[in-house]
């Protein structure tokens, strides 16, 4: 059975990037993944624990390149919570991760949401309770306050007029980054090697980011993932959907075509929601496509 992900970092030639753990879930299968009803597990119980429930990885990815320094969502927040029988979530770790790099918040230049759900916001703020329960909090500012914080204009725009779960809360996330957020598109270089590569569908303006070595001397990119894919079983069962998929029809689309790039060679993935290792490599569909482990993560 497989665990939530610790951490682990991968080099793109001098490039870095480091997979940062937020917290964890538990979680119903079949109530976040539809269309894996009503047996589709049972070719996958590898991946479920002895109560049938799935592990979903919950944290950041820390891209170091030349002096910048980004940060990729900003996972759950403090906050601990669960619904009986469906779920079981828990964050908070992700600024003690980053100090476990040597860095601080305000080393922090840059933040890139590939999308505004709750457990991809939860650390925009410093609020008492935490983003995800907002009620009766006081917000003392933003914790990366000398980051620029970026998202496609499409996913601001969407969540702007839908604040709540599971997406973003007005008070912890909307309100703090009102004056502060700037938007980035397709094919925008976001830092040296680092670029934004539209994939919309599980949200309207859902994007994932393209890292290469700006140098030109290691041939490999590294596809970081944001929720095109929940979990590993989705490069084999890519029909399943995901509760949350705003558009599923077009998420579907979207992977479909992602999982087409990430078979090319020299293409590497970074899956925030993975469990056991973030990192690895879509082989290809000989008989069928698969997941792979990615080799000498440290």
């Amino acid at each position: 059975m497989v665990q939530p992900a610790s951490r682990a970092q991968v080099d793109i030639g001098d490039t870095t990037v480091t997979y940062l753990p937020d917290g964890h879930g538990w979680v119903d299968p079949f109530a976040f993944f539809p269309s894996s009803a009503p047996d589709g597990w049972a070719a996958h119980a590898e991946f479920l624990n002895s109560d049938g429930r799935f592990p979903v990885s919950i944290g950041s990815f820390l891209i170091r390149t030349g002096e910048r320094v980004l940060l990729v969502d900003l996972g759950l927040g403090p906050v601990e919570y669960a619904i009986p029988g469906a779920v079981a979530f828990r964050g908070g770790e992700l600024v003690a991760s980053l100090e476990a790099e040597g860095l601080a918040p305000s080393d922090v230049d840059t933040v890139v949401f590939t999308h505004l759900h709750h457990d991809h916001v939860g650390w925009v703020s410093d609020v008492s309770p935490a983003p995800a329960f907002p009620d009766g909090g006081v917000v003392t500012g933003l914790t990366f306050t000398g980051a620029r914080h970026l998202v496609h204009e499409d996913e601001w725009r969407h969540w702007i007029a839908r604040p709540g779960f599971p997406g973003p809360d007005a008070t912890a996330v909307q309100a703090p980054l009102a004056d502060r957020i700037e938007f980035a598109g397709d094919g925008d270089e976001v830092a040296p090697g680092v670029r934004v590569m539209a994939t919309p569908g599980h949200t309207p303006g859902h994007l994932s980011l393209v890292v290469t070595d700006p140098a030109g001397h290691d041939e490999r990119r590294l596809i970081v993932l944001g929720d095109v894919m929940h979990c590993q079983v989705q490069v084999v069962e890519s029909h399943w959907t995901f509760r949350f998929d705003v558009d599923p029809d077009q998420g579907l689309a979207t992977r479909e075509r992602l999982l087409k790039e990430l078979q090319r060679p020299h293409t590497l993935l970074a899956g925030g929601h993975f469990a056991g290792q973030v990192f690895g490599q879509v082989l290809p569909p000989e008989p069928r496509r698969a997941w792979a482990v990615l080799p000498g993560v440290r």
